[in-house]
């Protein structure tokens, strides 16, 4: 496919200019959608590489991709891409995973995902030879769920109420009160199978317990777009998507941040940055989590709805603990282990209390384990491994937060007790090593309370409930990202400016002097 030719910044009217905040997966997929409406976009954000959580660090040969890790529904960057002229996979090697992930129990018993349903109900009923029927069911329950909830949601706006309405009385039918856990109780007999086909709202922060049984569509989302790895990792991704941008003329700006985005008569104005320089634009997204664009970034302008009392009173998603390692001359060792491996505590239900709830720092844990040397020979020398251990733990903001300078070294060690029985004598070859808490999340991503992925999706903190795409706090100001609508996830995170897209005119067919009003009514 032919791409766009670039865009002279020159070509363009003052009014056209667009700010994106944040050169997250979100800012830069939305900077990629106004450059193809004709804007003239300069993306601003203060690490030293685009990507936010799904940014990398290098460090003694080895890459150490930070955030996500598996690419699900290819479609929305083959959209996105699309939306720019170019063609997705001239730009990035997607792998298919086979399997996609092994689930391990304390009794030695695992669970292998797969894209082929025979091979599924094949390890149903290995675990469980009853609950094959309930797991007909339950794929059925996950292909309503995605119709309404995935297809019928995710891209469109929700900043208007009667979005939200008019889709209850199919929620009601679906039963979207009831958890995805809840769901899962329904439909097996068998607790180890309750756990494997409710744990994935974890990746977007949410409590199996509490959060809706709308989230049973992963299910049918990975049988129908399988599980992917894209070659160089997701930061492969952010920089291609950087590219894209500059070759639209626009401009991605690193190491700088943003203090403010300046307000006047109601409507943006720019930003203005650490150490004062100001960007004039009427036009602003910000890619920053929602809850630090009110706070911090909008900390001078009167609040009609997102004011920070509100913020405080939300419930945000669980921390992180994550152990970035290599390992030295393990290549072909521990045969056994894969891409991604999933191990749990003897606790399911209880452990999740102690983490969302009671804000306590278990003694139990599960553990995510992603050893991506197995599929891309880049993330590590000849010869090594690279690992990346994350273990779900409270975010900062309980009552009694985990103190992390006390609790760091202490958790590390039980955290190395557990890999252990996964990776028998990993620690003889350790050769280096990078520890996340919260608190890095807290002060990297500028997440609040340390969380790892913005609101908890609650059904009540989703769709029209969630801090809206189009801000009612000033014109012109725009968010995208994990604490927007959609939600957090990469394809919820992409479709986020693919909501943004449909709110903002082109710049081509509506006189720039007009565009940014067309786009706030």
């Amino acid at each position: 496919m032919t791409s766009l030719s670039p865009v002279s910044p020159s070509s363009h009217a003052p009014s056209s200019h667009a700010i994106v905040i944040g050169a997250g997966l979100g800012g830069l997929a939305s900077a990629m959608r106004l450059g193809a409406k004709g804007y003239r976009v300069t993306v601003l954000d203060r690490l030293d590489q685009v990507g936010g959580r799904g940014s990398s660090i290098l460090q003694d040969g080895h890459r150490f991709d930070l955030g996500p890790t598996i690419i699900t529904v290819p479609q929305v960057y083959e959209d996105l891409w699309r939306a720019c002229g170019r063609n997705f996979h001239d730009d990035i090697d997607l792998r298919p995973m086979d399997p996609f992930y092994e689930v391990r129990w304390p009794d030695g018993s695992t669970f292998t995902a797969r894209q082929d349903t025979a091979a599924m109900e094949a390890e149903v009923a290995r675990l469980s030879p009853g609950d094959v029927k309930g797991y007909r069911k339950f794929l059925e329950d996950s292909r309503k769920r995605y119709v309404v909830g995935f297809e019928g949601m995710v891209a469109k706006p929700m900043h208007r109420l009667w979005e939200t309405i008019k889709v209850l009385p199919t929620f009601a039918m679906l039963r979207a009160d009831q958890s995805i856990l809840g769901l899962a109780k329904r439909r097996f007999k068998d607790a180890r199978l309750r756990m494997a086909m409710s744990f994935h709202p974890l990746f977007i922060g949410g409590d199996p317990r509490k959060v809706t049984s709308m989230y049973a569509l992963v299910a049918h989302l990975e049988k129908t777009y399988g599980v992917h790895y894209a070659m160089g990792g997701v930061q492969a991704i952010a920089n291609a998507m950087a590219k894209v941008v500059r070759a639209q003329g626009g401009t991605v700006r690193l190491g700088v941040e943003v203090d403010e985005i300046e307000v006047k008569g109601g409507a943006v104005q720019g930003v203005r940055l650490v150490g004062g320089e100001q960007l004039i634009a009427p036009l602003v997204v910000s890619n920053a989590d929602a809850g630090h664009t009110y706070t911090r970034l909008m900390r001078n302008h009167g609040r009609k709805r997102w004011t920070d009392a509100k913020l405080k009173r939300k419930r945000w998603s669980m921390g992180l603990f994550v152990w970035y390692f290599g390992t030295k001359g393990t290549r072909g060792k521990w045969a056994d282990v894969g891409h991604h491996t999933i191990t749990n505590a003897p606790r399911y239900e209880g452990l999740l209390k102690d983490i969302f709830i009671k804000g306590k720092l278990a003694d139990d844990m599960s553990l995510y384990i992603h050893r991506p040397s197995v599929t891309d020979p880049s993330v590590a020398p000849e010869g090594d491994d690279t690992f990346y251990v994350l273990s779900p733990v409270p975010h900062l903001g309980h009552d009694n937060p985990v103190d992390w300078s006390v609790e760091m070294a202490r958790y590390k060690d039980k955290v190395d007790a557990e890999v252990d029985k996964t990776l028998p004598g990993f620690r003889a070859h350790l050769s280096t090593e990078v520890v996340f808490t919260p608190e890095q999340f807290r002060d990297r991503y500028l997440s609040p309370n340390g969380s790892g992925f913005s609101l908890e999706p609650r059904i009540l903190q989703s769709a029209w409930f969630r801090p809206h795409n189009v801000s009612e706090e000033a014109k012109g100001l725009f968010l995208v990202g994990a604490g927007t609508h959609p939600g957090a996830g990469v394809p919820g995170v992409v479709s986020s400016a693919e909501v943004l897209a449909k709110l903002v005119p082109d710049i081509d067919t509506v006189p720039a002097e007009n565009a940014v009003r067309v786009a706030a009514e």
